[in-house]
């Protein structure tokens, strides 16, 4: 039985009538190809990464695992339609806290139609892309059984300062995070999701590293998800963060040059959250 994503925090959503991505109760995420060229180049970037044997295994897990391609009912009702079927990275969590956060100051390949490249011009300039080099897309932060989940509407992320980053970056592993943009986040669990050696920050590092090398693929409009599990960290668990990639329907050919505008976008995550461990008040 396919559903919509419970976890999903941002890009098409498959509700109201809308085209967007569908889970089952297996662990697969379903994910319908883009118009134009984006669904087939996700396509070849999946096949092209999943056989290449330069990607060290220590990396493939950032990845969701692909399955290949199957046609299916759409979710807006257009019929059927070809679906990108990967692992479903939050299937294994119950009550996840999600950040979906869009890396490099460029969004658009260097392929766009000059339409394209207006329109991601605009939201990048209007958003923290630019002046950050990465800008939070979406998060939901896990509060308890009776209060759910605090899980932002688009709108909220409009005109995000640095500090408004900052912020959410701070709520994000705080106890008493809330919707007010003027309360004071605790940073409760900061060193044990974003520190120690399994934390976000270490897998971050992990990533910065083969990104200071490979030349294989260049990331544009790539999203880092970060997540972790509320109720393992409150029992004392350690390796409760995950990091993972997603989102390649604009990933094109490194020809043996360094992807600077992803691990640009990269560095300067990697600066703040570093802050907020050394710093968290």
């Amino acid at each position: 039985m396919l559903k919509v994503p419970a976890h999903q925090v941002a890009g098409h959503q498959a509700v109201d009538g809308k085209l967007g991505p569908l889970v089952d109760d297996s662990g697969r995420f379903y994910k319908p190809l883009q118009s134009e060229e984006r669904g087939s180049n996700e396509v070849a970037f999946y096949t092209s990464f999943s056989s290449n044997t330069r990607i060290p295994d220590h990396i493939r897990r950032f990845f969701p695992v692909f399955f290949g391609t199957q046609l299916l009912e759409a979710s807006d009702g257009s019929g059927m339609l070809p679906h990108l079927v990967l692992q479903d990275i939050v299937s294994s969590h119950l009550n996840p806290s999600i950040m979906d956060i869009k890396i490099g100051p460029r969004t658009w390949p260097p392929q766009a139609s000059e339409d394209y490249i207006v329109k991601c011009l605009k939201k990048d300039r209007e958003t923290t892309s630019v002046s950050l080099g990465f800008r939070v897309s979406g998060f939901q932060i896990y509060g308890n059984k009776g209060s759910g989940f605090w899980k932002p509407q688009k709108q909220f992320f409009q005109n995000f300062s640095a500090d408004d980053v900052r912020l959410v970056l701070k709520k994000f592993v705080s106890s008493n995070a809330s919707a007010e943009l003027d309360s004071d986040p605790d940073c409760a669990f900061a060193s044990i999701v974003y520190g120690g050696s399994t934390g976000i920050l270490a897998q971050l590092l992990e990533l910065k590293a083969w990104f200071e090398d490979q030349t294989i693929f260049h990331f544009y409009s790539c999203s880092v998800i970060m997540m972790y599990e509320k109720e393992l960290v409150l029992k004392g668990r350690n390796s409760v963060a995950e990091v993972k990639l997603v989102d390649f329907a604009h990933v094109v050919e490194g020809k043996g040059v360094i992807d600077h505008n992803f691990l640009g976008g990269l560095c300067s995550l990697i600066k703040f959250i570093s802050e907020i461990l050394t710093t968290p008040d």
